[in-house]
């Protein structure tokens, strides 16, 4: 069974303001202008995983992203990294596949080698050695695609990865 918080208790877990303008305020009470509470930022993404400790230890241990957040829920948590260069950045929720037709999602888009994120990276060479340096599977050698270059490994937890250089 997945327990799925309301998106309300979380954000007041969080300490994620809550008490945001009704569409169509005009102001936040000083006069200034309103930002519209209607703009759209992504701050947390999820991936799926098949064990959220075995994903924690190879999303910090291996790749180097920072634990963020862990909060117990049920049997699970709400287990959040984020990239140590973007720390108050978006963050990716290490979200359990225990949903079967989650688990079903990501067996089928693995098996089809199909990617389940990309990361970006300033330098895919160095980065690509440093993995394969730690044991991390590449699918290829970087190649090029389009405008940037690309390397695909996996994550061990039941997905594909695409490293991007632009």
């Amino acid at each position: 069974m997945v327990f799925r918080i309301p998106a309300v208790l979380l954000m007041a877990a969080l300490g994620t303001a809550t008490n945001l303008p009704p569409a169509g305020a005009q102001s936040f009470g000083g006069g200034e202008e309103m930002v519209r509470a209607t703009q759209i930022r992504i701050q947390i993404t999820s991936i799926l995983v098949e064990d959220q400790d075995s994903a924690l230890r190879f999303y910090t241990e291996v790749l180097g992203f920072e634990k963020k957040e862990d909060i117990p829920v049920g049997e699970y948590q709400w287990l959040t990294v984020t990239s140590p260069a973007g720390v108050d950045g978006v963050e990716l929720l290490l979200e359990p596949n225990a949903h079967p037709a989650a688990a079903a999602f990501q067996k089928s888009i693995y098996e089809d080698g199909i990617s389940a994120t990309v990361f970006f990276v300033t330098d895919l060479q160095a980065e690509y050695e440093r993995l394969k340096g730690l044991g991390v599977e590449f699918k290829s050698e970087p190649v090029q695609v389009g405008e940037g270059w690309q390397a695909v490994f996996d994550d061990t937890c039941g997905n594909f990865i695409t490293l991007y250089q632009k």
